[in-house]
């Protein structure tokens, strides 16, 4: 397993928009969903990656801290389901319900055009978008806390953004 960092973005970049992504709900949700909230979190992560699975406990704890502070998570999932079928919407549902998060926006993006237009990198690799849907944060979630929480107080994001680090995402071959 080869340890991938996310790509340097530039700050003030606009969140792409994405559409009819299926979640472990039943529903599926698009960019506009989120509109009301003041800060949005987009997590690309999958079910079977250790570097995930590391830090999953944190994923829940960051949704239950910024649930009443107009703070919306939202994790994706890009692999590659037919060389990985660990990572199928079924799965995502079942791990979601094992590691107590369930209730997390949790897509599918089965095609991966969400992810090539991120420009995510590895699994997890963690965003965070002000009201206007532009970029303020884009690294670990060891720091993410603090970036809502500076985000939120109308200061200045982290200067020093830390990669994120996990699995490489499972492209399909093109």
């Amino acid at each position: 397993m080869a340890l991938l960092t996310s790509k340097n973005l530039p700050m003030g970049m606009e969140a792409p928009m994405f559409e009819n992504l299926p979640g472990i709900d039943g529903k599926t949700y698009s960019l506009d969903d989120f509109y009301r909230y003041k800060a949005l979190v987009i997590i690309f992560m999958c079910v079977h990656c250790p570097y995930v699975q590391k830090i999953e406990h944190q994923i829940v704890e960051l949704h239950k801290k910024y649930a009443d502070h107009q703070v919306r998570i939202v994790a994706i999932n890009p692999n590659n389901v037919e060389q990985y079928p660990e990572d199928s919407l079924e799965n995502m549902k079942k791990r979601a319900e094992a590691q107590g998060y369930s209730n997390l926006i949790y897509l599918r993006d089965n095609s991966q055009a969400v992810a090539k237009a991120y420009m995510a990198e590895c699994t997890p690799d963690l965003y965070l978008f002000d009201q206007d849907r532009e970029l303020v944060y884009h690294g670990r979630i060891e720091e993410m806390h603090q970036a809502i929480d500076l985000m939120l107080a109308g200061e200045d994001p982290i200067v020093d953004q830390m990669p994120s680090q996990g699995c490489s995402i499972k492209w399909r071959e093109t």
